[in-house]
């Protein structure tokens, strides 16, 4: 039986057919040379042949590939990705590779200061946005921030949604057990139940572009993700506590 990697890297993908396998290359030509053990999980909804680009590449690189035909939500596909890790390290980067995984080094120093979770952050200390989003995407995440802190609670996190998050594996399969939203709001949902239990959580500026894509419908995106606000508010779950350390 070989050991457990020291990283699981979770990949959602939706559609993206046309950067996965760069993207998939580009953490391997990153951590192999650098002698990280790790293994990599695609979640790849969808019918553009995502899921079967993914898995061209079994020959060459650690990768498990999941995922439907129909859409089932980055949530869904996350927590089932990191409910499929082994690693030590459990963490999940987009496909579109918004974040380059060498921001890793960032990430990786702060659980030696025994933070349970970090996470990437595009407002923190030493952020830098090289390509920003367009003007009324911007102004819809500061709305979106102004409903969102005082709904959830989650006031000393400035970026939510940077898709850069990396957890000790015994806290990621803590929360992911816990965590039920299926769509875009799962990130507040884990840094909620996260905060609830007591984990430590750290938030690092990171670099970071926008590619010029979304998933997301402005009108009944924007809907549906209020509703989770109110799901993951409202919802009545247990915290939890945790006595474990990796």
């Amino acid at each position: 039986m070989s050991a457990s990697p020291q990283l699981s890297l979770v990949v959602p993908a939706f559609n993206e057919v046309a950067t996965i396998q760069r993207t998939l290359r580009a953490i391997r030509d990153y951590l192999g040379p650098r002698g990280i053990t790790y293994e990599l999980i695609v979640a790849a909804d969808g019918t553009d042949g995502t899921r079967e680009a993914a898995s061209a590449l079994v020959s060459e690189l650690p990768v498990k590939v999941m995922g439907s035909p129909e859409r089932r939500g980055k949530g869904r596909g996350v927590r089932e990705g990191v409910l499929a890790s082994t690693g030590t390290f459990v963490g999940f980067l987009d496909a579109d590779y918004k974040v380059p995984i060498d921001e890793i080094e960032k990430v990786m120093p702060w659980f030696d200061q025994d933070y349970d979770i970090v996470i990437g952050s595009r407002t923190a200390a030493g952020a830098n946005v090289r390509v920003g989003q367009p003007w009324y995407r911007r102004i819809g995440s500061k709305g979106f921030a102004m409903v969102m802190r005082p709904l959830v609670g989650l006031h000393g996190i400035g970026d939510t949604q940077c898709g850069f998050k990396f957890f000790r594996a015994a806290a990621a399969r803590d929360l992911f057990t816990r965590q039920r939203i299926d769509g875009y709001m799962f990130d507040v949902e884990v840094l909620s139940l996260a905060v609830r239990a007591g984990y430590k959580v750290k938030e690092v500026g990171i670099d970071w572009r926008d590619d010029g894509d979304t998933r997301l419908k402005l009108v009944s995106g924007n809907w549906k993700n209020l509703k989770d606000l109110f799901r993951i508010r409202f919802g009545g779950r247990r915290a939890g506590h945790h006595s474990w350390r990796s």
